[in-house]
């Protein structure tokens, strides 16, 4: 398809990864594989793809993640902020927490088993008999 073009190869994985992400566990390693198979080159090849292809996935996750859990903590505290005790102000930190937290996993989850799946990928098409 886009042999070698690595920025059509990059956004190919990564919309593999997205649409698959709410229905497939662990799809940025098929969206990994998709980008790296298609890039063709040597195993760093299919790796940088798939990474690339990886933290272009993980933007749109990473949005919907900050909205959802604004939206969880406005309804938890929101409801409760008027009278509460001074022990709810700590959902406010926790919620700036929660963003740096789920934000680093999401980043290793995607960008990680991206540039896992780009490796399989170059691995498929190099040195197996399975012909995509």
């Amino acid at each position: 398809m886009a042999e070698g073009d690595t920025l059509v190869n990059t956004l190919i994985g990564a919309v593999a990864s997205t649409v698959l992400s709410g229905v497939v566990p662990f799809a940025p390693v098929f969206g990994g594989a998709i980008a790296g198979y298609l890039q063709a080159g040597d195993r760093n090849d299919g790796l940088r793809v798939g990474a690339l292809a990886g933290l272009v996935a993980f933007v749109p996750a990473l949005v919907l993640g900050i909205l959802v859990l604004g939206f969880v903590l406005s309804v938890v505290v929101g409801g409760a902020v008027r009278g509460a005790p001074m022990g709810f102000s700590l959902f406010g930190s926790l919620g700036v927490v929660g963003v740096v937290v789920f934000g680093m996993f999401g980043f290793a989850y995607f960008v990680g088993l991206s540039a896992l799946g780009g490796w399989i990928g170059n691995y498929v098409k190099y040195d197996t008999d399975i012909d995509l």
